[in-house]
């Protein structure tokens, strides 16, 4: 799956926190899988002020990241719940086309 920074930050943000053992292990893996690593922190020049976060352009490219038909699943499940509460918000639209959406 291809996903810029913003998408991968957004994912982080509403992977569950709770759930069986198996769900927990592959949303551990997930996260590893989405969090930046320190060559991209540099490469992106990211900058945190406590309240922001910040890149350069480079950050609006779209990388391939390798993710599996159930952490797609549990993806795809957290921004249907967003959505049925009506709490998506633009910044999930890319992320929900792509997990959600590409599944109809």
């Amino acid at each position: 799956m291809k996903l810029n920074i913003l998408e991968r930050l957004k994912l982080l943000q509403l992977l569950p926190q709770e759930g069986n053992f198996i769900t927990l292990t592959i949303v551990n893996k997930l996260k590893e899988t989405l969090s930046l690593t320190e060559a991209e922190f540099k490469e992106f020049e990211v900058k945190e002020d406590g309240v922001n976060t910040t890149w350069n352009a480079k950050g609006q490219e779209e990388r391939e990241l390798e993710i599996g038909e159930k952490a797609s699943d549990i993806i795809a499940e957290a921004l249907n719940k967003l959505n049925d509460e009506n709490k998506l918000t633009a910044q999930h639209m890319s992320v929900y086309e792509k997990f959600v959406e590409k599944n109809k």
